[in-house]
């Protein structure tokens, strides 16, 4: 799970300290910075997953999570007083299941282990090209790295209990970070004792692998769809194989979890859990996907509004329900474990909607131990998460909740500080507009127009 993240010169982002829960929410106006955030995350994992590995940052294309341009298209406006080329730096802190865990003492070495890991980058151009300049692992106060140098990369430590040898012969120069996370091949040939390294570089592509995606907007539903029986790993970056995990998940007779693990708690097969939530969350009364004819791989989602409504495909039961469902199945299809981000889930959702999927975050935060990451404008999702915490059925510690805010072309984030009454502490001025500058306006009018002999 990804604890805590700070950045700097990214967009809008000047610098960035944030500290994540199990469910953390960025709140605040239009194009602040709420979803550069995500779609920095988004480009380290596209950057694990490019095949180049020559590639330093993967920006993206058509075809990727984000497509975010160039290197001075995301590099931040600013310049510092010495005209020193751009730079973008960060470090990500995050915890490894106790299964994970690293044990350095497998290696010979001392018997240091640990579940909570940090890495460290700094990327520029240098002589016009892109090139990672730094990339550094460690645990509590024990670091690696590979800086460079006048005299090219230098690798180091800060513990004398891995001081790197030398191989045999003179060592070559060693090049620069491979991507963003892998010490170069050389790192191994002219050191003796490096092999540890590469369990840092595996549990940081583990954990991009560990992080899904569902944007803004949405498919729309289809009266029919077509599975071939392939088995993804998402619904989709706009839900567009959210059919196709439904089927997939009743394939493999997947049963997941409503309820914490207790005594009595039962499994449900993976397509009721989801019809369960659609009707608690007052969308449909009954929901089902099923083969039009046998053996034609040709399937329907349908839909009963009420009790005695005939089954409805998709397209005709209202936008709302083609809109939360994608959200749905992500949340219980990805592995337990798994970090989701979100991007305003709560698009064309009615206001008890929004509030019903602060429940369901919630929900899947405890059940399955996934965390979620969402950029909302949703008043209703907010206050709905504040209610859980005030009836004791979220801990504060749990939900973290950031306002973004643009203040002379630099991105701030306010960690709004929820008590354990669900109460923030620290309400910032026109969070959701002036409601009550509205109420007071409204007032006015009124008696004005009755002095005025108006209704």
């Amino acid at each position: 799970m990804l604890t805590h993240l700070t950045l700097e010169n990214f967009k809008a982002w000047r610098k960035a300290d944030l500290a994540f829960g199990k469910v953390t929410g960025f709140f605040g106006q239009n194009s602040a910075g709420k979803s550069s955030l995500l779609h920095f995350l988004l480009m380290l994992k596209q950057t694990r997953d490019a095949t180049d590995r020559s590639v330093v940052l993967a920006l993206g294309g058509e075809l990727d999570f984000v497509s975010l341009g160039t290197f001075d298209d995301i590099a931040h406006h600013e310049r510092t007083a010495s005209g020193q080329s751009r730079r973008i730096s960060w470090s990500l802190d995050w915890t490894l299941p106790e299964k994970g865990r690293l044990d350095l003492a497998s290696y010979g070495g001392p018997p240091y282990h640990t579940t909570k890991i940090r890495a460290e980058c700094e990327v520029g151009v240098s002589k016009g090209d892109l090139e990672a300049w730094h990339l550094q692992y460690g645990f509590d106060d024990v670091a690696f790295w590979l800086k460079k140098g006048a005299k090219g990369c230098q690798l180091g430590t800060n513990s004398p209990d891995f001081e790197f040898r030398k191989g045999p012969g003179r060592p070559k120069q060693l090049p620069g970070p491979v991507k963003t996370h892998l010490f170069p091949g050389e790192t191994r040939t002219s050191y003796q004792n490096t092999d540890f390294l590469r369990d840092f570089e595996v549990a940081y592509e583990r954990l991009m692998d560990t992080i899904y995606y569902l944007g803004p907007l949405r498919a729309h539903p289809r009266r029919d769809y077509h599975w071939s029986g392939t088995k993804h790993e998402d619904v989709g970056q706009r839900g567009e194989r959210t059919v196709d995990a439904i089927l997939a998940a009743t394939r493999d007779a997947r049963t997941v979890r409503l309820k914490p693990k207790g005594r009595g708690i039962p499994l449900v097969p993976f397509q009721k859990a989801i019809a369960k939530w659609l009707k608690d969350l007052k969308l449909i009364h009954e929901f089902s996907v099923e083969e039009v004819k046998h053996g034609t791989n040709l399937y329907r989602a349908l839909a009963r509004t009420s009790a005695s409504a005939p089954p409805t495909a998709l397209p005709d039961v209202g936008f709302g329900v083609s809109q939360v469902l994608p959200a749905l199945v992500l949340l219980y299809y990805v592995p337990e474990g798994a970090t989701v981000l979100m991007e305003q889930p709560e698009i064309h959702l009615h206001p008890a909607v929004q509030s019903g999927l602060a429940d369901l975050m919630l929900n899947v935060a405890e059940v399955r131990n996934v965390q979620i990451i969402v950029e909302s404008h949703s008043e209703h999702l907010l206050r709905r998460l504040q209610r859980r915490v005030a009836e004791e059925k979220a801990l504060a510690e749990d939900v973290k909740l950031y306002f973004v805010s643009l203040q002379r072309g630099r991105a701030q984030a306010a960690d709004l500080l929820l008590n354990e009454y669900g109460e923030i502490e620290n309400w910032p001025d026109h969070f959701f507009g002036d409601e009550m500058g509205e109420i007071a306006a409204i007032a006015k009018a009124r008696l004005k127009r009755r002095m005025s002999g108006g209704t």
